[in-house]
């Protein structure tokens, strides 16, 4: 459980760059995704900073939840790989259903957001891996 949560803490703050890149080279606002977490609790506000505020307990929330759940399923071997896979599968999943639910995680770039749950699942594979083998 322990190495779980440490790589979904790890993931989390490094698997939003895929997203942030792209937002600050087309142009977007790079905190757009950030936003949108925020309206998984407050769905009708609309200032950032309380966006922002609530987004905190929304991704570090699925970060663990995720992480532990691939620290149960990853393999022992290509953990990375798996969890790139595994981070593909959990886009359709997160994104199907936040942009049927909620207007501002529909408005974001889809490949993006891709990108970043496919970083998200490599980067808890790679952290399981290195804590594995120590």
């Amino acid at each position: 459980m322990q190495d779980g949560l440490v790589a979904g803490l790890v993931a989390g703050l490094v698997s939003g760059a895929p997203s942030t890149l792209h937002a600050l080279a087309t142009g977007r606002d790079p905190l757009g995704a950030t936003l949108a977490a925020g309206t998984i609790l407050l769905p009708r506000e609309r200032r950032r900073v309380r966006l922002l505020l609530a987004a905190m307990p929304v991704h570090v929330g699925l970060s663990l939840g995720w992480a532990l759940v691939l620290a149960r399923l990853l393999p022992r071997t290509r953990t990375a790989t798996a969890g790139a896979v595994v981070g593909l599968a959990i886009a359709a999943l997160d994104l199907a259903v936040g942009a049927r639910r909620f207007p501002r995680i529909r408005a974001l770039p889809l490949l993006p957001q891709i990108a970043d749950h496919v970083a998200f699942g490599a980067t808890v594979g790679a952290v399981l891996a290195r804590r594995r083998s120590t």
